[in-house]
């Protein structure tokens, strides 16, 4: 019995393909498609966006978007979009924000935790980031009204409703109240 060799998908290829119209990521090669997220998933995720384009335009600058691909890794390619980012304006290239994906790890990614999502898959998407320099992701969890911030040093702290989440060094001068995020 003969088996052909499975043929990884790039994330240029992937960009070019139909399949990436559809809520997917390329993780080592292989398209992941997920169920397109509920409308407080799109809320909660419109919220952050809003926070945090806000404490852009109040001078730090720098881009924040909701799921803008990231190239984590190549060969074979790993393509993540998180929920919500943010890119320091000194990481930002010189070209400007790329039309297609964005060839670094974001500085903040954010995830919004579906019912639909296992553990399994968030410690993927959450490992991802990390270990391309995410220095900081946030898994909001809309059921528990709760945030666990990842940092790139292994550690997990969670955030309740009435703490704030505050990250000088990855987010200088941005505060928030966790409960902010559910209004």
């Amino acid at each position: 019995m003969s088996s052909l060799a499975h043929k990884l998908m790039t994330a240029e290829e992937f960009w070019q393909s139909p399949m990436n119209t559809k809520h997917s990521e390329l993780v080592r090669g292989e398209v992941i498609e997920a169920m397109p997220p509920g409308g407080r998933h799109a809320e909660i995720a419109g919220a952050i966006m809003t926070l945090l384009r806000l404490w852009t335009k109040q001078g730090v600058g720098g881009f924040a978007g909701v799921e803008a691909g990231y190239m984590l890794t190549q060969e074979p390619d790993t393509l993540r979009a998180p929920d919500v980012s943010y890119v320091r304006l000194q990481r930002i290239p010189p070209s400007g924000v790329p039309e297609a994906f964005c060839h670094l790890a974001p500085d903040l990614a954010v995830e919004v935790i579906s019912p639909s999502e296992t553990a399994d898959e968030i410690r993927a998407k959450v490992h991802d980031l990390l270990a391309a320099g995410t220095p900081l992701v946030w898994a909001v969890y809309p059921r528990t009204r709760e945030v666990i911030a990842h940092t790139a040093d292994g550690l997990a702290r969670t955030y309740g409703e009435n703490d704030v989440l505050e990250h000088p060094d990855v987010l200088p001068g941005f505060s928030c109240k966790v409960a902010e995020l559910f209004e």
